[in-house]
């Protein structure tokens, strides 16, 4: 019943399509309490500039509205729930395996227009670069990449567990996080990062001095670069 009910939920979403051909999708999702239209008109203010691509969809879902424990039940837009913003806590299954369903549908509708699973990339900040992690290396071990800011995953994790039985190529992880984020803190980025990688992944982590639990043009302009080694052009392509 969990897994029809969970289907049946339509996220909202805002699309920024392509200067050109679509050939790729990027899937970026917001952090806890955020919107996808709010996420994308940040990135915008820290770049200066929207976020676009030659030939990358990129689409900023909206997390539905339920209730969050760490709001003492209060309504928010989040991914899943948590029993505690922790890293040292049992992880709120069946929320997160709920929303994993959710979302494979939107990855399901991009493979329909035409686009292969290895050309689309999942991530987000903070809840959302989390909740990718989840979708990527449990359910979709054959996108092209995964990308987490300012994100963690619990010591206990199912997505460690998901792993030890994995034996195929696994999507890369493009990892950013502030030194000096107080809400998640960089040691728990670390560990995630050391874990996935004694487990197969393939990381790249980068350390942002002075930085607090937020998105940063230096970062960003990083996660842009790696974007496009992930999901390059066709001209880029036929180099190859």
């Amino acid at each position: 019943m969990a897994a029809a009910a969970s289907r049946s939920v339509h996220l909202q979403r805002c699309m920024v399509s392509p200067a050109g051909r679509h050939s790729a999708s990027l899937i970026f999702l917001h952090g806890s309490g955020d919107s996808g239209k709010r996420l994308q008109r940040w990135i915008k203010e820290v770049l200066n500039q929207d976020l676009v691509f030659q030939h990358i969809r990129i689409i900023y879902p909206t997390a539905p509205a339920r209730p969050y424990t760490p709001m003492k039940g209060g309504i928010s837009n989040v991914w899943f729930d948590r029993f505690k913003i922790s890293n040292d806590c049992p992880e709120h299954l069946e929320s997160i395996d709920g929303m994993c369903q959710v979302l494979t549908d939107l990855i399901d509708d991009e493979v329909k227009s035409g686009i292969k699973k290895n050309r689309i990339l999942v991530g987000g900040f903070s809840m959302g670069g989390c909740m990718a992690m989840h979708l990527a290396y449990r359910s979709h071990q054959d996108v092209g990449g995964v990308f987490a800011l300012s994100s963690f995953l619990n010591k206990t994790s199912a997505v460690y567990q998901a792993l030890q039985k994995s034996d195929g190529v696994l999507p890369e992880l493009f990892q950013c996080h502030g030194t000096a984020d107080e809400l998640v803190l960089h040691s728990w980025a670390e560990e995630t990062n050391s874990m996935l990688k004694s487990l197969g992944v393939s990381t790249k982590f980068h350390s942002l001095p002075g930085l607090d639990h937020e998105l940063s043009k230096e970062e960003l302009e990083k996660l842009k670069s790696w974007i496009l080694t992930k999901l390059p052009g066709e001209i880029e392509r036929q180099n190859e």
